[in-house]
């Protein structure tokens, strides 16, 4: 059997680098003043950051089942027998259960995995499924071992503002104004379904800080006996200014002398929820691959 890998950019992956690892990729849909763009086509993160300090009016979208369809079309028709498709979490978009609807029209060569993941942690589960496929397993062990393994994984993010967790409806309004004027920055996780508080924390150094300290418990803790080199720690961001996200990954990477550590900014679609200057860092623990 041949089988596919397929994602989505909230992984963190672009469709361009997703062609050089063998993994297909579905730009997400972004809106801006009512008009509807593709990550990576034709919107960047850059032109993003503009849109929000601007103020303009945008929110992110569910890919149409037309373009999921398409593109396992395309892909099954290029040769291969299956496809395994990794969107992000079930608990926090839609686009996970509708996309395993479609899958029934397909007679067992799409299988959907929901491993309850986004960002950095998402992009492991990619990595480890191209190289379940490269070792012959087929698409419905690799959903079987992602969904398994789905929380072996921590990831926790930091807003520099609470203006679009507040128009999303995430947080009330007189909270992000007290959060504002106390210069207070919520650290959320995702362990699981949901995007929970984990600490309040005042000051974005602070914040950065917590979140290092967070990853070490979890390393001495729940994955303490896992062995160093099956650990990978992602960062990630929505920095307005490229020596921010350096220093971030420069942070993270003191912290953690011994693991390589690498910085993917956070999609486009995440960002319309986190807004500019966002920070956040990712620990997985990966099944073994040939480098």
């Amino acid at each position: 059997m041949k089988t596919a890998i397929v994602t989505d950019t909230n992984s963190g992956i672009t469709v361009e680098a997703g062609k050089k690892s063998g993994i297909y990729v579905l730009p997400m849909p972004v809106i801006i003043e009512e008009t509807c763009y593709l990550e990576g086509v034709d919107i960047t993160n850059g032109q993003l950051y503009s849109a929000m300090i601007n103020d303009k009016e945008l929110s992110s979208s569910q890919p149409s089942p037309g373009d999921v369809m398409t593109l396992w079309d395309d892909i099954l028709n290029d040769g291969y027998d299956e496809l395994v498709y990794i969107p992000m979490s079930s608990g926090l978009s839609g686009s996970c259960h509708n996309a395993a609807q479609l899958a029934l029209e397909y007679d067992s060569k799409v299988w959907v995995v929901d491993n309850h993941r986004i960002s950095v942690t998402l992009m492991e589960s990619v990595l480890d499924a191209k190289a379940l496929a490269d070792k012959g397993l087929s698409g419905q062990e690799i959903k079987e071992y992602l969904e398994k393994s789905a929380y072996q994984s921590s990831i926790y993010v930091t807003v520099n503002s609470l203006k679009y967790l507040k128009k999303s409806g995430r947080i009330t309004s007189s909270a992000a104004a007290i959060a504002n004027v106390l210069n207070i920055k919520p650290l959320l996780t995702i362990q699981g379904e949901k995007l929970d508080l984990f600490a309040k924390v005042r000051g974005m150094k602070q914040s950065q800080k917590k979140m290092i300290e967070a990853i070490k418990v979890d390393i001495a803790t729940r994955f303490s006996e896992i062995p160093a080199d099956r650990l990978r720690i992602g960062t990630a961001g929505t920095f307005e200014n490229k020596a921010d996200a350096t220093q971030w990954l420069q942070l993270v990477q003191t912290a953690f002398p011994e693991t390589d550590v690498y910085y993917s900014p956070l999609s486009c679609s995440i960002a319309c929820h986190v807004g500019i200057n966002a920070a956040g860092i990712g620990v997985s623990v990966i099944t073994e691959r040939n480098h």
